[in-house]
């Protein structure tokens, strides 16, 4: 899987962006955010995602870590593909998206074109635990406050030091 690609904008046009990277050029399907940040002939780097179809290989990029890490948490959403994912994103940004999943606004997520109540549902519902992961990993290190005691997950992270893991 490629993570990113670097190099020259060769081309842009609506919800495509083709990056000179040594010679070959890489033609990602993209949102609105990350074209307005692109000029023909400027360096740029793109964090992808390869779709492969049984009939396609299908380059998505975007313009930032968080927005990518978005775009792959909104992958895992039942019935969000990555033109679906896209499309969110380009409606709205990551922390917007993770305000809106934490206030259970349904009413943000459906005025992005594309996304039906139910889909914004499942939005809300499928990543409301995972929102705090974006961007930060001290969200995968919960406090001892945010664990309840006698719980599995709380005996999994009191064994993890004794195999030699690190706080």
């Amino acid at each position: 899987m490629f993570y990113y690609g670097s190099g020259t904008v060769a081309h842009v046009e609506p919800y495509l962006a083709v990056i000179d990277c040594g010679g070959v050029g890489y033609a990602c399907a993209t949102n609105n955010y990350t074209l307005s940040q692109l000029k023909k002939g400027a360096s740029a780097k793109l964090y992808t995602y390869l779709n492969v179809r049984e009939d396609a290989l299908l380059l998505f990029g975007v313009a930032t870590p968080e927005e990518h890490e978005m775009f792959l948490l909104l992958l895992n959403v039942t019935g969000v593909g990555p033109k679906m994912a896209l499309a969110i994103l380009s409606g709205m940004k990551p922390a917007g998206i993770r305000s809106a999943i934490g206030r259970n606004d349904l009413a943000a997520l459906t005025r992005i074109s594309g996304v039906g109540k139910k889909t914004a549902e499942r939005i809300v519902l499928e990543l409301r635990d995972k929102i705090g992961q974006i961007g930060s990993t001290a969200a995968l290190e919960p406090g001892p406050e945010s664990v309840p005691a006698g719980t599995a997950f709380e005996e999994a992270l009191a064994a993890l030091p004794a195999l030699g893991y690190q706080p």
